[in-house]
């Protein structure tokens, strides 16, 4: 069909093109005259000869898809032949499988009958160095006696009945750590420091308990094997003992100070927050609490002190007759030399008048200081009132199945309270004090203005 097709597309071609050359034969004389005219027969001839190679090109490719086709029925077979060896290798290895597993079956009742009670001791030794190999990977004795844990791990995991050599290490070894335990040694290790470099450095060991070096305290990490210092180290006092146990010549006794909880208190020291870090719990409240309380106690120190210097030049204004500028009674003394000519009742105004300006000098600021110190406990109050919203707010969102969730709400509602009530008792203090002092330096000036009013009334009536 498709000969066929391509033929008769061809032959119309032809007929079209000498048809399209006889008409423009027609019409043009000079065109026809310079292009020689194309025959029926040359037509035919053509049509011909397209075909034959059409029809030869085809036959080619006929044989090429029957080669083609061949080979791949041959793949096919072969083929389908190995998937059958494969299908029946796979039974026959099925059948050695389960022959094999009868026999295992057989020679493990055989070899249960064979060790009989050595069996019993064999389930002994692997738990008892299973159960001491997890004492001795997370011991400190182990920096100094590397190597045990993956022998005790060999005799805990293997399937054979254990050796002597590996029954006497096992003993060796619990032996070891009981004597290792009541013991102070050292020796050198390797060190983690804090910039991820390791050095072999001298440490000293207290039994199981402690592990320090150049008086300050490591922390054993079992999966790295290695010794990291403590990122935050106990007391003075307690590193000071470590010193001295590092640096005794080992005759008599030195106190030092051991974890008993073999490195589980010195773990919770790292996390137990210091100062600073227990005012940041308490946030912006907290912060806003320690600034207020930070200036009301300066303004109270202040006044405080101004006022005791201000009391102390008074009563050395009483004992001096010739009045001063620079303290508050000869201000007065001289308001009354200025005025001393006129009567008892207008000396007695322009002394009231001296006097109620000195006051306020002397009360400025105070009622400051209390009333800081009456906003730093409901400060507090407002910091609680939002920590427990935090905290309430994290119980709908997460539950109470996680108590850390809720810690950073309860840890701000606790820390303001207890910020405010800190603040709040120095600036009593002081401003009871500075107010004390006010009061003095005014009853002073009072008595001593009543004093000069008697005074001028006698010598008037004199």
């Amino acid at each position: 069909m498709k000969f066929f097709k391509l033929a008769s597309l061809s032959l119309v071609a032809g007929i079209t093109a000498a048809s399209m050359d006889i008409s423009t034969g027609g019409i043009s004389g000079a065109n026809a005259q310079e292009a020689a005219p194309i025959t029926l027969d040359q037509v035919l001839a053509a049509v011909r000869r397209e075909r034959n190679e059409v029809s030869a090109e085809n036959q080619a490719r006929e044989a090429q898809f029957l080669a083609q086709r061949n080979q791949q029925q041959s793949a096919l077979t072969r083929v389908r032949n190995q998937v059958a060896a494969a299908e029946a290798e796979s039974t026959r290895l099925e059948g050695v499988m389960e022959a094999n597993q009868l026999r295992i079956d057989d020679l493990d009742v055989l070899l249960a009958d064979a060790q009989g009670e050595f069996q019993e001791l064999f389930g002994a030794a692997r738990s008892a160095a299973a159960d001491l190999n997890a004492q001795v990977k997370t011991s400190v004795i182990s920096t100094q006696f590397s190597g045990r844990d993956e022998i005790l791990r060999d005799l805990a995991q293997t399937e054979k009945l254990p050796s002597e050599d590996q029954l006497r290490s096992l003993w060796e070894i619990m032996i070891q750590q009981i004597v290792e335990q009541g013991k102070s040694a050292t020796f050198t290790a390797t060190v983690a420091r804090a910039n991820g470099e390791s050095v072999e450095q001298s440490i000293t060991r207290v039994g199981p308990f402690v592990v320090f070096s150049d008086g300050k305290y490591l922390t054993y990490k079992p999966k790295l094997g290695t010794l990291q210092f403590l990122p935050r180290q106990p007391a003075k006092d307690i590193t000071d003992a470590a010193r001295r146990v590092q640096n005794s010549s080992g005759d008599g006794f030195v106190r030092a100070a051991i974890d008993p909880a073999l490195g589980t208190l010195l773990d919770l020291k790292v996390d137990t927050p210091n100062v600073v870090e227990r005012i940041n719990q308490g946030k912006f409240i907290g912060k806003v609490i320690l600034g207020a309380a930070a200036f009301g106690i300066l303004l109270g120190v202040y006044k405080w002190v101004t006022l005791t210097m201000i009391a102390g030049a008074v009563r050395s204004q009483v004992r001096r007759k010739k009045p001063s500028k620079s303290n508050p009674l000869g201000r007065v003394m001289l308001a009354y030399q200025n005025t001393k000519s006129n009567d008892v009742e207008t000396v007695a105004l322009k002394l009231d008048d001296a006097i109620l300006k000195e006051v306020p000098k002397l009360e400025g600021g105070l009622n400051l200081v209390k009333v800081l110190a009456a906003t730093a406990p409901l400060l507090g109050l407002l910091g609680t009132v939002i920590g427990m919203i935090n905290t309430f707010q994290a119980i709908t969102l997460f539950g109470t199945g996680d108590p850390q969730i809720m810690a950073s709400g309860i840890s701000e509602a606790l820390v303001t309270t207890v910020l405010g009530l800190i603040a709040a008792i120095p600036l009593l203090l002081l401003h009871a004090f500075a107010a004390g002092a006010s009061r003095r330096v005014s009853q002073v000036l009072e008595e001593q203005s009543a004093g000069i009013i008697a005074e001028h009334a006698e010598g008037g009536r004199a």
